[in-house]
């Protein structure tokens, strides 16, 4: 019997980018239920079918052998009550309307916002934790982590291209992801005479994608455009202020620079001004450097 397979992960848009390793490991016919605005990033990948959550209701008529939900929403978790499933993997509203999740899936989601241990308890233990979401989550699922890399679409056009790519923007969830010095590294970079772009906003993804594919380095914080330059194999410096730097794999690519006081500002989305400059210019600066003589070594050894 062929097996079928549902994965919902709806944002952000990063984190749909990490959850497609999963698609190496799941055998059968894999649909896929996420925002309407993250469709971009899935169309084009072999071997699965993609819904936007505006037309989640034609997954009603589909009978899955597993659901994977890693969305912590209760309007998501209501939703897989109408869609039928043998097995089930993540958040779900039990009998009594409490919003829980499956104890395949604790390890992830009792780090997160609908920890069974409140939100304190669920902030500790993401502090303290040392593996990478694919771990997690693939042992949850049966399987072993082996480096599985992200799947990604064809990208656009882009004639913007370079050394380094920066990208200085963050979302408005995490106001203490923006790092104060981007304006000046570029500046230091330029004068060691190196092509520095800093990365524009695009009507599409997929033009997004493009850019950040033109370029030897990318730097910025833990963002969408990070996970981009990881899938596309480039190399990374990334700038880690609130978040953990530990459910990142590096695939080998990234170096991580963490604020020294990331366990105050760990998670929290209100602004300290302090936190946009916990990291040195100087630290990110060598670091660009190591890195970028890293990719005339990797050009070098394969040439």
């Amino acid at each position: 019997m062929n097996m079928r397979t549902l994965i919902i992960k709806l944002g952000a848009s990063g984190d749909v980018v990490r959850t497609t390793t999963l698609l190496h490991i799941l055998k059968g016919e894999v649909d896929w239920l996420t925002s309407d605005a993250n469709v971009e990033l899935l169309e084009g990948i072999k071997g699965i079918r993609v819904f936007p959550w505006s037309r989640r209701s034609e997954l009603r008529k589909n009978t899955y052998h597993l659901l994977i939900n890693l969305e912590d929403t209760i309007e998501v978790s209501a939703e897989i009550r109408h869609i039928e499933h043998k097995s089930l993997y993540g958040a779900y509203l039990a009998e009594d309307d409490s919003h829980s999740y499956t104890e395949s899936s604790r390890s992830w989601f009792d780090m997160g916002r609908i920890s069974r241990f409140g939100i304190a308890e669920a902030d500790r233990l993401k502090f303290q934790n040392r593996l990478s979401f694919q771990h997690l989550v693939f042992r949850g699922l049966g399987y072993d982590f082996r480096g599985e890399s992200y799947l990604l679409p064809p990208s656009a056009s882009s004639s913007l291209a370079g050394d380094v790519a920066i990208v200085a923007a963050s979302g408005s969830t995490w106001p203490m992801k923006r790092w104060a010095f981007y304006d000046e590294l570029a500046e230091m970079l330029r004068r060691d005479g190196l092509q520095v772009n800093c990365l524009p906003k695009r009507k599409t993804m997929k033009e997004h994608l493009a850019d950040v594919r033109n370029h030897r380095l990318l730097i910025s914080g833990d963002t969408l455009p990070m996970h981009l330059a990881l899938g596309s194999n480039i190399l990374c410096v990334t700038i880690f202020i609130c978040t953990s730097p530990w459910e990142i794999h590096d695939y080998g690519l990234q170096q991580k620079l963490v604020s020294r006081k990331l366990r105050d500002y760990f998670y929290r989305r209100t602004c300290d001004p302090a936190a946009s400059t916990s990291v040195s210019l100087s630290d990110v600066y060598k670091s660009a450097i190591q890195m970028l003589g890293e990719t005339r070594w990797r050009k070098t050894a394969t040439s």
